[in-house]
């Protein structure tokens, strides 16, 4: 009897090691929207959260696949694609209510909110009419280029600025140094590898010397509104909750903070804040640990 009492442990160990084999046997799929051009490195630091998350959770969600798509797709394309399943999973972007409803967002601000933080690429002979700037009011007797799809496009007219529109992100650098807008409005932690990428077939362009301009936006990661797209956001979740807890979030946030920096000077800036209506109820504002407020770096 103890005999069969043993086998009969044996045989069911051997069955729920089967049966996690064959439940991990296809890996979870994380298929994210590849670079917009060859020089574009902006979203590499989303990823590798991603990665550390997934990694974090093998144990027990099991095995998974993260890769760009082969299909090369503009910002609002991939938005698309993604609200249909087709091509990608998941993607990195600034939130909004209307992105909330069309797509299911995990609401962690992934940069900590530095995306809001922004500093303008200019025509450097043009520094000196931009010094003068004490506020919107001034700031609103120049135009800024973005992208058309940007959400970023509804923040700065709802603040009454003028705002000059571009087709994509790769047309916005021939057209700032053609003169058709003023300032091309940049997070901090794009600018520098952004103008490192593109100095070489605009040398005029520079980073602007004295200004910040101010909107909560964080850049949550979306998936799906679907039954497989709810396992990968809720798998994406866990991970990211464990990457907090055990100190690998912070851990990797401030190697990124550190280099976005390096070669940015934010002391002494005038910081000009307006508000972000396109935001949702849920948006955690209030958690101030998913926030980098700058301070230290303002002063």
């Amino acid at each position: 009897m103890l005999r069969l009492m043993k086998k009969n442990a044996v045989v069911g160990l051997i069955l729920t090691a089967l049966l996690h084999v064959s439940t991990w046997a296809a890996p979870m799929q994380y298929i994210y929207p590849p670079p917009e051009s060859g020089g574009d490195v902006r979203m590499n630091f989303y990823w590798d959260i991603l990665q550390l998350a997934l990694d974090e959770t093998q144990s027990k969600w099991g095995p998974y696949e993260l890769q760009p798509s082969p299909k090369v797709m503009t910002p609002a394309r991939a938005e698309m694609q993604l609200g249909n399943s087709q091509d990608i999973s998941v993607m990195a972007r600034t939130t909004s209510m209307e992105r909330e409803k069309k797509l299911l967002p995990i609401r962690i601000p992934l940069d900590k909110g530095l995306t809001g933080y922004r500093l303008f690429l200019i025509k450097g002979i043009n520094q000196a009419a931009f010094s003068g700037i004490r506020g919107s009011s001034e700031l609103r007797q120049f135009s800024i280029g973005q992208a058309a799809s940007w959400i970023d496009v509804d923040i700065l007219r709802y603040a009454g600025l003028d705002v000059v529109t571009g087709p994509t992100y790769e047309s916005l650098f021939p057209m700032l140094d053609a003169g058709r807008f003023d300032l091309f409005s940049r997070g901090v932690n794009e600018i520098s590898a952004e103008l490192a990428s593109n100095i070489s077939a605009y040398p005029d362009l520079t980073v602007e010397k004295k200004l910040v301009l101010y909107y909560p936006l964080p850049r949550y990661f979306f998936f799906p509104r679907t039954q497989e797209g709810e396992k990968l956001a809720q798998r994406a979740d866990e991970g990211i909750r464990l990457l907090m807890r055990n100190g690998k979030f912070q851990k990797r946030y401030l190697q990124f903070k550190k280099s976005i920096l390096a070669d940015i000077n934010l002391s002494g800036r005038r910081v000009i804040r307006i508000a972000n209506p396109t935001l949702s109820k849920e948006t955690p504002l209030t958690d101030k640990e998913l926030w980098d407020n700058l301070e230290a770096e303002l002063r």
